[in-house]
């Protein structure tokens, strides 16, 4: 049974965001569920970051501020977040999200029914750069199974689906089940922890919007800088988490009879995505092709009129 004495630790990993932080900040300090630690990990941040966040902490006694003595990578700092953490429980939050005031109790109170759980995941609103919203309605059941083979693949069904559904770096965890749980920094590393956590434990979902995240399509490549990948690591992307993916279902807690039905789902992911990349590959060169043949494109000519 949980009460309002429950600790949660909500660990918020910046860098260079000083511009970002209050509202986040706010909604974090603003929960209805009174027992809250926030958490920030600074990496190393030139800006007025380190600034604001003393001044934060001076201010209340909820905040713990550490700061990285150099730059650790972004893997590297989330993570730290939650080993610092003191909490029972311990979510992620972003430099430039939001939380809605119940977001936690209402998190809590789905681990209250059921013990089982290591995390527990809300339907989140997602704001585009025009500040389009969208949001996703999660009505499955697969990720409650005590069967770790069938949470498995169904979160890998839905990393083919659409990143509307299920967001589990942004839910409440059991702080002891999951910040063990190795991690490496490589493209879609995200979706590989994903994984990670279906093998670990059920799941429970709150279908209600209590979270807010801003939300920009990125080229894979960009987002290989931000780790800071090797270049080449952006064309073997999915190659990479298929080979990790194998790799971590080869040493987990499996039946043999559970590990060939996992198997079976990340060979079904890998083939997906290898059709879908090729699908879009092919049609990219069509579309060389005909801008290729269209009239006055030959000898370097333009098209329109002079």
């Amino acid at each position: 049974m949980l009460d309002s004495d429950t600790l949660v630790s909500i660990g918020l990993p910046v860098r260079n965001g000083a511009e970002r932080l209050d509202g986040v900040v706010r909604s974090v300090l603003a929960q209805d569920h009174t027992d809250i630690e926030l958490v920030i990990c600074d990496n190393a941040s030139t800006d007025g970051t380190e600034e604001f966040c003393r001044e934060l902490a001076r201010s209340d006694d909820r905040v713990v501020y550490h700061r990285q003595p150099h730059n650790v990578g972004l893997l590297n700092n989330f993570v730290h977040a939650g080993r610092i953490a003191r909490g029972t429980f311990f979510r992620w939050v972003g430099d430039d999200d939001r939380l809605d005031p119940a977001c936690v109790s209402r998190s809590l109170s789905a681990f209250a029914q059921d013990e089982r759980l290591i995390l527990v995941t809300t339907q989140v609103a997602y704001t585009d750069p025009d500040g389009t919203t969208s949001t996703g309605v999660y009505d499955g059941g697969g990720l409650l199974s005590d069967d770790p083979a069938e949470r498995f693949a169904e979160m890998l069904r839905m990393l083919n689906e659409s990143h509307l559904l299920i967001d589990p770096l942004y839910g409440l965890m059991r702080r002891a089940s999951v910040v063990g749980i190795p991690r490496r920094n490589m493209l879609r590393e995200d979706e590989v922890f994903a994984a990670k956590l279906a093998l670990a434990g059920p799941w429970g979902h709150v279908p209600e919007v209590l979270a807010h995240r801003n939300w920009k399509h990125e080229r894979i490549g960009v987002v290989g800088r931000r780790l800071g990948v090797p270049a080449w690591q952006a064309r073997f992307s999915s190659t990479l988490q298929y080979r990790e993916i194998l790799r971590w279902l080869g040493e987990a807690p499996l039946t043999e009879e559970q590990r060939r039905r996992a198997y079976a789902a990340a060979h079904r992911m890998y083939a997906r995505r290898q059709w879908r990349t090729v699908s879009h590959r092919s049609r990219k060169l069509v579309r060389l092709g005909t801008g290729l043949l269209l009239p006055g494109r030959a000898a370097g000519r333009p098209s329109g009129r002079s």
